[in-house]
């Protein structure tokens, strides 16, 4: 009998490259990594107007032929890179900037090479309980007793997005019981909130934007006023939204008296703790994050105050029960990985498949210790004291003394209409690219701010930001 014939007639196994071959490429991304953090210093925060479409754009299409490793990095610098916004720069002080440490990325690399799946337990335990071991010290870190639980996502839209279904399913809210159920949030809330609740069914439920006070937190007072309202009008409020840092001036709201009116009236409080939560690593933070241990359900973000690349966050609920319970599934061919007093990632979210996140935020903590990265948060905080003293002193109005590292401000001149003049500020700051601000819309009107928090960012990059802001106001003010 003749043997079969191989199924593989060409020998040439290009994807599984020798080790030759594995050195010559790494060697090019590694010399291409080094020369673009060498020169961030002289790398724009933000490329002007480079959003239109190139001829170079012709590379992007995917076909049967070949390209070179140098071909490929020369276009990504020229299409990537040197377009849009730059977030790996010191001078990122718009929306809120992370910086991406580099040990991070190294260890995003060894979770793509081993290709560790770290959804179940079975498969990867040690996977699994590296991540379980951050979110164990997220959640101390936070103020939590034992029995909570949570899980690392790809951001904080993710993660809110899990402890608000965790909400909805533990507070029995069915879709006939959307129309009558209410949630409390402001005009700070994030957006990814309203996603989350579109997402989850609950786009039907009521609702109430409660007033803010004159440093954008959302007011107690008039929150308890509107509680008491609703339950007298047979409505079902079942869930607070709190801003531990909001987007658009840091804002923190008053948790321990939150928590107060949630156990009173038996609503889940929900913190978005996204940008600030990790604040508790400082002794401010800690003094103005007081009462977040006593949340039902915390979100915060890595990749924005721990600095690490974009695609990092965690979702922590007090009772890891109410967690796994709202994402519990089986399958047949999911049944070897079952295991008795063992949760694994997958019982806690939506994902089943899932990169091997974790590790690209051990690595750092576990290389630098806590307290180098409450020494850069401390710096932060600094920085920002700095420039809300300065910006007052050059004749720029601060909207609210910060409650952590962004803020909110303006420029008012005679003979100029507000948004206008403030319009073109961010044009001009924008245009010269060596800093990135962002803005907003507060009080009616055109609002610039400045987020400090990127691991790159020192007092020469506030010094340049107040230098054009002094420029730019002179030449207006003639």
């Amino acid at each position: 009998m003749k043997s079969p014939k191989p199924y593989f007639t060409n020998n040439v196994f290009e994807l599984e490259e020798s080790a030759t071959e594995r050195k010559a490429l790494l060697d090019k991304i590694q010399s291409f990594s080094e020369d673009f953090i060498d020169t961030l210093d002289t790398q724009k925060a933000f490329h002007y107007d480079t959003h239109a479409a190139t001829e170079r754009d012709f590379f992007l299409k995917i076909n049967r032929d070949k390209e070179s490793l140098d071909d490929i990095l020369a276009f990504f610098k020229e299409r990537v890179v040197d377009t849009g916004l730059n977030p790996a720069s010191g001078g990122h002080l718009g929306y809120i900037p992370g910086g991406g440490i580099y040990s991070s990325a190294l260890g995003d690399y060894l979770a793509a090479v081993t290709n560790r799946y770290a959804g179940v337990f079975y498969a990867s335990p040690g996977a699994v309980k590296m991540e379980d071991a951050l979110i164990h010290w997220t959640g101390k870190l936070m103020g939590f007793s034992d029995g909570f639980g949570g899980n690392l996502t790809s951001g904080g839209s993710i993660a809110n997005l899990i402890a608000l279904h965790t909400a909805k399913h533990h507070k029995n809210i069915t879709t006939s019981k959307a129309s009558k159920s209410v949630v409390y949030c402001t005009s700070q809330s994030h957006h990814s909130i309203y996603k989350a609740l579109k997402i989850i069914g609950l786009e039907n439920c009521i609702i109430r934007e409660i007033p803010l006070d004159s440093h954008f937190r959302i007011s107690v007072s008039a929150l308890g006023t509107q509680i008491k309202h609703d339950e007298h009008i047979g409505l079902n409020p079942f869930l607070i939204i709190a801003n531990a840092g909001s987007t658009d001036v840091g804002a923190i709201d008053p948790m321990e008296k939150l928590s107060n009116i949630s156990k009173t009236h038996n609503i889940w409080m929900h913190v978005d703790a996204a940008y600030g939560g990790f604040f508790m690593l400082t002794a401010l933070g800690k003094e103005r994050l007081k009462g977040i241990e006593l949340a039902d359900s915390v979100i915060l973000d890595p990749h924005k105050s721990l600095f690490m690349p974009y695609g990092l966050g965690i979702v922590l609920v007090k009772n890891i029960d109410h967690l796994a319970s709202a994402h519990a599934y089986s399958a047949n061919y999911m049944r070897d990985a079952e295991m008795e007093n063992q949760y694994s990632p997958a019982d806690l979210s939506p994902e089943l498949s899932k990169h091997f996140r974790g590790l690209r935020m051990w690595l750092p903590l576990k290389l630098y210790g806590e307290s180098v990265f409450s020494g850069y948060l401390n710096e932060k905080l600094q920085l920002t004291n700095y420039l809300h003293q300065e910006l007052k002193a050059i004749g720029y109005e601060v909207l609210c003394e910060p409650d952590l590292t962004v803020v909110a401000f303006r420029l008012e001149l005679k003979n100029y209409d507000s948004d206008v003049l403030n319009k073109i500020i961010l044009d001009e700051i924008q245009k010269d690219g060596r800093i990135f601000i962002s803005s907003t819309v507060l009080e009616d009107k055109l609002t610039l701010r400045a987020a400090i928090l990127s691991f790159r960012t020192h007092q020469k990059e506030i010094d340049l930001f107040l230098h054009l802001l002094k420029k730019i106001k002179h030449q207006l003010d003639i």
